[in-house]
Formats: structure tokens, sequence, C-alpha cells
């Protein structure tokens, strides 16, 4: 039986440009084949180089490339992994100062926190609503959307295209 296909993007917010080769044979490497990235300028970061990258393999392709990237200290990425039929998806984000995160993702992209993890901000924040939100904060990924935010919008005119078959 073939393993399941599976679909997602590559986004390198920023890397310095001697290192672009390298993200690319490391990406590759994940993927199991060459790849080509089309690097533009990272305006927030002045010298810095940002691509996006379209992506199809078997399930835990994200979790590969998401690991091959990791470890670079100046690299900032967003790996995501579409969830399919009895699948979740994933998102993983990594700044040079928060390391790696990893959240599972629905059908329609959005953030899923297990139960377990909001029992445990529950328990940990008891009556102090503030706790809470800080709790949830964390399991969201929030610090890591805050970093990577101004890095996204300068990226509004890149260059991947969505078009999936429909029916």
């Amino acid at each position: 039986m073939a393993a399941a296909i599976t679909r997602g993007v590559v986004y390198v917010h920023s890397a310095p440009r001697a290192l672009c080769p390298h993200v690319e044979w490391a990406a590759g490497r994940a993927l199991g084949r060459a790849v080509n990235f089309d690097w533009r300028a990272q305006p927030v970061l002045p010298g810095a180089q940002r691509t996006e990258y379209y992506w199809e393999g078997p399930r835990g392709t994200g979790a590969e490339l998401a690991s091959a990237l990791r470890g670079w200290e100046h690299l900032r990425y967003e790996v995501t992994e579409d969830a399919g039929l009895g699948t979740d998806g994933g998102r993983w984000m990594h700044t040079p100062d928060l390391g790696i995160f990893f959240a599972q993702t629905d059908t329609a992209g959005n953030v899923v926190i297990p139960e377990d993890r909001i029992r445990a901000a529950m328990e940990s924040a008891g009556s102090d609503a503030f706790e809470l939100h800080r709790e949830l904060r964390v399991a969201l990924g929030q610090a890591w959307d805050d970093e990577l935010e101004p890095f996204r919008y300068a990226g509004e005119d890149s260059p991947v295209i969505w078009l999936h078959k429909v029916g």
C-alpha cells in the first residue's frame, strides 16, 4: 500500500545569503529530490533573503523538513503540512530567539490545542484569568506568531499560488 501523499509550504522568512544554498540542500534532502528556491530580498531585515516553496510528499514530510532546517542560528521559518482524511496537519515555526514550536492543525489550517494541554493550562492557572490567558497564548505559539508576523507581511508579493483541483 502506498503512503498517503500530503502537501504543504516551506516559508523561509529570513536567511543570511550565505546560508541559502545550505537551506535548499537540507530541504532537498528531506524531500528526497533536489530543489531550487526563488530567493528574494527580505525588506524587514536588510541583507536577508526569503522564499516560499510548495511541496508534496508522504505524511510526515513536514516534520522532516522542519527538522532538516532546525539548528541554524539566524534562520526564521515555518513549515506547514495539510491535514488529510483521518490525520491532523501540522505547523512548525522557528525563530533564532525562541527555537522551534509545533502545533497540530485542522483541515482549515487552524491550530488545534489537545484536551490535555487545555486541562493543564486550567490547572496551572487556577482561578487566575490572566494566567489562563498566558497559558493559552503559550499553547497557541503566540510568541512565535508575534515575532514572525512582520516577516510574513513582507512577503505579500510571494510567488506561491494555491491551485487545488476540486471534485
